[in-house]
C-alpha cells in the first residue's frame, strides 16, 4: 500500500513523511478516523514507507524486495491484529490472516460488517482476546527479520477491552525499531491506559473535493454522479462502495417512492405486505444502502424547500420528485423522517428483525404524514 493509493488525507500523509525524514518516528502511534477514512491503509502505507529499501522523496519505491511483500500483506515483519470471532479460546488473529488479507487488499476502506461477513461470525461476538494478547507479546519479542523496523498494525483496539492491559507494558517499552500502529474509530471505547501511551493521528473524513476527483478520474463516474455520492458518504469510501456495488441501487427511487406514498395514504394493508415482499427480502447491506438514499432523498428535500436549490445534485425523475413533494410538509417533519431514517439504519447494522424494524418505521411515518 503506498500513500498515492490512498484517496486526499495530504496534509496526514505529509505528516507522516515528515516525521521519517525529520526522525521522530514515535514508538506508538493511534490513527483516529472514522470508518472509510483511510485510517487504516495510512498505517499500512505508512509502515511500507518506513522500511522501503528505495524511498521516494513523498512515498515508497512500490518495486523493491520491501514493498513487494508489503504489497501483498506478507512480509515477516509486518504483524497484523483484529478483532475476529473466536471458535475456540486459543484462536489468535493469526488463525484468519488469510481471511484478512483476502479482505483488506480487495477493501482496505472496509468497516467491521465487511469483515464480519467475510467471517462464520454467526452469533458470536467480535474481541481481541488474551490469547491474541500472549501471541503480539511473543512475536514482538523476537528480532526483526529483514526490515529496519518491525510493525504491528492493530485494527480497533477498542475490542481489546481489559484484555489490553496485558499489552501496556510492551506498548510503553517495546523492544528497539518496534512500532504499534492501533487504528481507532472510536476513541471513547478504548482504555485510557492506552490512549496516553500512544502519539494521536488525526484522521478525518475524505474531503469531498479529493473523493470527487477520485470517483470521476479513478472510477470514470460521471462528475454529477461523483459528486452526489461524496455527499451522500460524507466522506466515508466504504459507504460509497455499498452504493456502487448494489444491484438495486438503480431501483431505490421506485422502491422509495412507493413506499412514501402507501405511507402517505395510511395504507396499512398494502404497507405490510410491501415491508414482507420486499423491505425485508432486501438483506442487510442492501437495506442500508436503500435508508442512506431515503436519508439522502430526505435531506435534499429539505434543502430545496429551504430555499438552497443550487446544492441540490439529482437526476431529472428525482428533482421532478422533490419539486413535487417538499411543499407538502413542513421542515419539522421532513427532518423527523430523517431522523427515523437514521436509527432504523443503526437497528440494521445491529441485526434487528427486519420484518418488525420496517413495518414499525412505516407505521411512524404513516403518523407523521397524517398529522
Amino acid at each position: 500500500m503506498q500513500f498515492s493509493e490512498i484517496i486526499g488525507q495530504e496534509k496526514v500523509k505529509a505528516h507522516l513523511v515528515r516525521t521519517v525524514k525529520e526522525n521522530r518516528v514515535s514508538h506508538a502511534q493511534l490513527f483516529l478516523g472514522p470508518e472509510g477514512s483511510g485510517s487504516l491503509p495510512l498505517a499500512v502505507a505508512y509502515a511500507q514507507y518506513l522500511n522501503c529499501e528505495n524511498k521516494g522523496e513523498n512515498d515508497s519505491c512500490g518495486n523493491c524486495n520491501s514493498c513487494r511483500k508489503y504489497s501483498k500483506l506478507i512480509h515477516p515483519d509486518l504483524h497484523f491484529s483484529y478483532p475476529f470471532f473466536a471458535s475456540h479460546k486459543e484462536d489468535t488473529a493469526s488463525t484468519f490472516i488469510e481471511q484478512w488479507r483476502k479482505s483488506f487488499l480487495a477493501n482496505p476502506y472496509m468497516g467491521m460488517d465487511v469483515w464480519r461477513a467475510h467471517l462464520d461470525a454467526g452469533n458470536k461476538q467480535a474481541n481481541i482476546n488474551i490469547a491474541e494478547c500472549h501471541h503480539i507479546i511473543q512475536k514482538l519479542s523476537l528480532k526483526a527479520f529483514e526490515a529496519p523496523y518491525k510493525v504491528l498494525v492493530m485494527w480497533l483496539p477498542e475490542y481489546l477491552d481489559k484484555e489490553g492491559n496485558t499489552l501496556l507494558k510492551l506498548i510503553e517499552e517495546p523492544p528497539e525499531k518496534t512500532l504499534f500502529l492501533l487504528v481507532t474509530q472510536n476513541q471513547d471505547q478504548l482504555l485510557n491506559t492506552i490512549i496516553s501511551r500512544t502519539q494521536l493521528v488525526k484522521v478525518n473524513a475524505i474531503d469531498r473535493d479529493s473523493l470527487i476527483d477520485f470517483l470521476h478520474y479513478n472510477r470514470g463516474i460521471e462528475r454529477d454522479k461523483a459528486r452526489e455520492l461524496a455527499y451522500v458518504s460524507e466522506g466515508n469510501m466504504q459507504t460509497v462502495r455499498l452504493l456502487l456495488s448494489e444491484d438495486l441501487q438503480s431501483n431505490h427511487f421506485t422502491l422509495f417512492v412507493q413506499w412514501l406514498r402507501l405511507c402517505f395514504g395510511g395504507k396499512v394493508l398494502e404497507l405490510t405486505q410491501m415491508v414482507e415482499g420486499e423491505l425485508a427480502k432486501l438483506g442487510r447491506e442492501n437495506q442500508k444502502s436503500f435508508l442512506l438514499y431515503a436519508i439522502h432523498m430526505m435531506r435534499e428535500v429539505v434543502l430545496y424547500k429551504e430555499g438552497i436549490k443550487e446544492l441540490v445534485h439529482l437526476a431529472v425523475g428525482e428533482m421532478a420528485f422533490i419539486e413535487k413533494f417538499s411543499p407538502l410538509y413542513a421542515t419539522n417533519k421532513l427532518a423527523a423522517c430523517i431522523d427515523i431514517f437514521e436509527k432504523t439504519a443503526y437497528y440494521v447494522e445491529r441485526n434487528a428483525n427486519p420484518k418488525i424494524l420496517f413495518l414499525d418505521v412505516s407505521l411512524q411515518l404513516v403518523l407523521i404524514f397524517g398529522k
